[in-house]
């Protein structure tokens, strides 16, 4: 994982570093031990995150990215599991999904590498 490789040693040429649906832990096995080598990275992170995601239980990732401070920042997606994808009865689409991603991570992207 690129996070661990960051961790360990600061990547050449890298701003910043942004999780499409972050894999915290195994599904049905909460833990927050996968995020241990997060407090060792310097540059800035952004967490895209579906809201019924069973790899990232979000009681548990919000305060992490919390203590990490400004350097980092969540983007819920409500209703999106691991893939973003989101239930018919949510009313929106993949497309819409793919849209509200691009949407939070495109000014993210602008501002990291002024």
């Amino acid at each position: 994982m690129t996070s661990q490789a960051q961790a360990a040693e600061p990547l050449s040429k890298v701003a910043g570093l942004a999780f499409f649906g972050f894999p915290l832990h195994a599904a049905k096995e909460p833990s927050n031990a996968r995020a241990a080598h997060l407090s060792q990275i310097e540059i800035p992170m952004l967490f895209l995150q579906g809201t019924h995601d069973a790899l990232a239980d979000l009681t548990l990732l919000r305060p992490i990215v919390q203590s990490l401070g400004p350097k980092a920042t969540l983007v819920q997606i409500e209703g999106g599991d691991h893939s973003f994808h989101v239930p018919v009865r949510s009313g929106k689409t993949d497309a819409d999904t793919m849209s509200q991603l691009v949407d939070a991570a495109a000014p993210w992207f602008k501002s990291i590498t002024r």
